[in-house]
């Protein structure tokens, strides 16, 4: 019979020692994680002379910065001073006037930019301001129109109430009047108004072209100050 040959205890030894060196082979390998790579060593003073060193920030020294250094002694970074909420709330506030004033400026630039891509020249500016007064003026002729037809309509009932001098109109006649005049003065508000708005198209063109003149001499786009056109509501 052929016996079953058993492998020596010293080659299962060595077999497992091999396997252990291979793991933490493996595990020295590995990369450290952040927390470990960015350990230091905080050191601070205050203000009354005390020294304090830690391995991690400081209470002691909120007020004031802490150096964080390597193991070597160098400098890894500096921690500033923590902030009251006082400060805090006051440094917000100064982030947030200064993100707004940052989002003005490109703002401004983008409206300059967009300004000369749409008037390459004064004769392009003044066909656009043309454009913008006929549309109105448009308006003004049918609201004259109507004005003249209005009065027109009146006439006849005016020569028709005379008939009733020193009495009460009919009834017919006194609705018929009022909506005549209703009409007329709904006309007239209206020509006012088109009127407003004329001089607000004008006002706002007189506006570009003035802007418009310093950057085509080639003031940089977003450095001028001053409103670029009036607000449609503004019709004084």
């Amino acid at each position: 019979m052929q016996r079953t040959r058993h492998r020596p205890a010293t080659a299962r030894w060595l077999s497992t020692a091999l396997a252990m060196a291979l793991a933490c082979a493996a595990a020295v390998a590995q990369p450290q994680s952040p927390a470990s790579s960015s350990a230091g060593i905080y050191t601070c003073t205050t203000p009354d002379g005390r020294r304090f060193t830690s391995d991690r920030p400081i209470p002691a020294c909120n007020a004031q910065e802490q150096r964080v250094l390597n193991s070597d002694g160098s400098l890894q970074r500096i921690l500033p001073p923590s902030l009251t909420p006082e400060e805090r709330a006051l440094r917000e506030a100064a982030e947030r006037r200064a993100q707004a004033e940052r989002t003005a400026r490109m703002d401004a630039v983008r409206r300059d930019r967009n300004l000369l891509n749409r008037f390459p020249n004064e004769a392009a500016h003044r066909a656009a301001r043309e454009a913008a007064l006929d549309t109105v003026r448009v308006a003004m002729r049918a609201t004259d129109m109507r004005l003249k037809r209005l009065a027109d309509e009146r006439k006849p009932l005016l020569s028709e109430a005379e008939f009733y001098r020193d009495r009460t109109l009919p009834g017919p006649l006194k609705q018929q009047l009022e909506a005549n005049e209703a009409a007329a003065e709904a006309q007239r508000a209206a020509a006012q108004t088109q009127a407003a708005e004329l001089d607000r198209i004008n006002r706002n063109f007189d506006l570009e072209l003035e802007r418009l003149r310093r950057l085509w001499a080639g003031t940089p786009a977003g450095s001028l100050s001053g409103p670029q056109t009036l607000p449609a509501s503004d019709t004084r």
